[in-house]
């Protein structure tokens, strides 16, 4: 059993949640927009004294390693490692589509695909497919939605976009076979199911040279109001 403190900020979502044996125990987040820098370690301190639990009673760290946010994965993975180096307990990273597809295919009774897309701007998306039993059968990637995305498994399966990347996406696939349903948001309250196995399977990574799984390499943007001297 393993008391493990996990961290999901790959999207505007800031959200902490501390599992144990796989089963939630307690939950501390916002959607109110990408407030990490300022949120993070408060929610965590708050989380830990609101339940009487103390840091050193954490037998891991878990994070959401992307793809998303370049912003947030940063801050999250940069919390999480340094949590791990002065408590000298594990370090555990999980893909962020895969805590989505995942934690969708285990609670739905109804046999079809997942699709967790999250906003990569304009009709870009980070997304993946995940079968029922949570297995990936299309790998993550970063794609420019058309109308005929996902074609070849809609002619012959139904398929459930979920993710904050999925609304926009309803003009664009139009198959009869495409929900548009489930969870809108990332959240840490989907990680403990899969962080309690990583955890009992020894999946650790490097605190030295782990770093956050950005998928797309950061392009800096010049605001149109910021006049160049």
């Amino acid at each position: 059993m393993a008391t493990i403190l996990n961290i999901e900020t790959s999207t505007e979502v800031c959200s902490v949640t501390i599992s144990k044996n796989g089963d939630l125990l307690f939950k501390k987040e916002t959607d109110e927009g990408l407030s990490h820098a300022q949120l993070l370690t408060v929610f965590i301190e708050e989380i830990l004294a609101e339940n009487n639990f103390k840091l050193n009673e954490l037998d891991a760290v878990a994070v959401s390693k992307g793809p998303g946010s370049y912003t947030g994965l940063r801050i999250g993975v940069s919390v999480a490692k340094g949590l791990c180096y002065g408590l000298e307990i594990p370090l555990i990273a999980v893909n962020s589509l895969e805590i989505m597809g995942t934690f969708a295919a285990l609670n739905s009774t109804y046999n079809m695909l997942f699709c967790p897309m999250i906003d990569a701007r304009r009709m870009e998306v980070y997304t993946a497919l995940y079968n029922l039993k949570g297995e990936e059968i299309r790998p993550v990637s970063a794609e420019i939605i058309e109308e005929d995305f996902l074609g070849e498994y809609l002619k012959d399966s139904k398929i459930l976009f979920f993710g904050n990347g999925a609304e926009k996406c309803k003009t664009q696939i139009t198959h009869p076979n495409a929900l548009f349903k489930g969870p809108n948001k990332t959240s840490a309250q989907f990680m403990q199911k899969l962080t309690e196995t990583k955890y009992n399977n020894k999946e650790f990574e490097d605190l030295a040279y782990f770093e956050p799984f950005y998928l797309k390499n950061f392009v800096a943007t010049i605001p149109k109001n910021k006049i160049l001297k």
